[in-house]
């Protein structure tokens, strides 16, 4: 008996869901960052309003000065969603731990001069608690923020700020064990050059506006404080023998990269919309990064002497530059 096999092909009618091919079209297929993005945030009516905040809905534009047509103009140009961005944090997070892995097994921090063994131990530990902080930013801005383009972004980035913190003191253990850790809390509490970080970080907190917190946070004060830590700081300790904290502290430099991307991506964004936006800011940056630049000032000359003052001013110049090529008014 013979068997005459035959195939059909059939056409799909559209080749996304109904949400995104009315955003892209229906002959165009969309990737999977934008079908776990776009209008991922319900809309529409909502039950009731949050009785802990009764005078806005539970997902309300207006809880930020900044006015955009459409939210999700705010894309992460990483296009993370949770299986990308998993992905790429396993390998980031597989690399630092076999670099803090040889470290630990060939007692490397002990090859580094005693005196900046001190150092790295009073600039670098209490930095634990400044991740801290930046983790709570993140999940305010997430919890407040408006559109999923750019609150699922900074849920990813308030579990980065919390893995950084448990690298920082992983490296702690490495340099001392729990007794360091201990000590750079108590710098950190009680250390007078790094008391206007700490008021930073606490005022940083209560920033009610949640777009300003994200230029506080993202840009202003990360903007100086990564080159400063881990480029700077870093650079001068490889005169003491310091290269094995250089492998150590190498997440938070390819990370500092990868996310600078998105953060610019976001504030140009915003900037492009309106004058009034790029109004804001300007304001808020002009605000910010004297604050961070003021905080930051007494580690610089802690650990750099007299070159920290002139580092930290280049490292203001370069934000400037940074800032005003996103379309942000600089020197308001």
């Amino acid at each position: 008996m013979a068997l005459d096999i035959k195939t059909n092909a059939l056409d799909q009618r559209r080749q996304t869901f109904a949400h995104i091919a009315r955003r892209l079209g229906e002959d165009r297929p969309a990737s999977r960052y934008e079908e776990a993005t776009f209008d991922l945030q319900p809309g529409g009516a909502h039950h009731y309003r949050p009785t802990w905040d009764p005078a806005h809905e539970l997902y309300d534009a207006s809880r930020t000065g900044i006015v955009l047509a459409d939210w999700y103009v705010l894309k992460d140009p990483r296009q993370f969603y949770y299986g990308t961005y998993t992905i790429a944090r396993a390998r980031m997070m597989e690399a630092a731990e076999k670099a803090l892995s040889f470290v630990e097994k060939r007692n490397g921090f002990a090859a580094i001069a005693p005196e900046w063994q001190d150092t790295i131990r009073f600039y670098l530990l209490p930095l634990r608690h400044v991740e801290w902080g930046a983790n709570m930013n993140a999940c305010s801005i997430t919890d407040l923020g408006f559109g999923a383009a750019i609150t699922q972004a900074t849920m990813f980035t308030a579990t980065d700020r919390l893995g950084i913190a448990q690298i920082i003191g992983r490296i702690g253990l490495i340099a001392g064990g729990g007794q360091a850790l201990d000590e750079g809390k108590r710098v950190w509490m009680d250390a007078p050059e790094w008391q206007p970080m700490r008021r930073l970080v606490e005022d940083s907190l209560v920033i009610s506006d949640w777009f300003e917190m994200f230029v506080a946070q993202f840009l202003a004060l990360d903007g100086l404080l990564y080159p400063l830590v881990y480029d700077l700081f870093d650079l001068a300790g490889q005169a003491h023998g310091a290269s094995s904290l250089s492998m150590m502290t190498e997440f938070m430099v390819d990370w500092r990269d990868e996310v600078t991307r998105w953060i610019d991506a976001v504030l140009r964004a915003t900037a492009r919309e309106s004058d009034a936006n790029r109004d804001h800011l300007g304001r808020w940056f002009a605000h910010w990064e004297q604050r961070a630049a003021e905080a930051l000032a007494p580690l610089a000359t802690r650990v750099l002497g007299e070159a920290g003052i002139d580092a930290l001013a280049g490292l203001r110049g370069e934000l400037a530059k940074r800032a005003a090529g996103l379309g942000i008014p600089v020197g308001q």
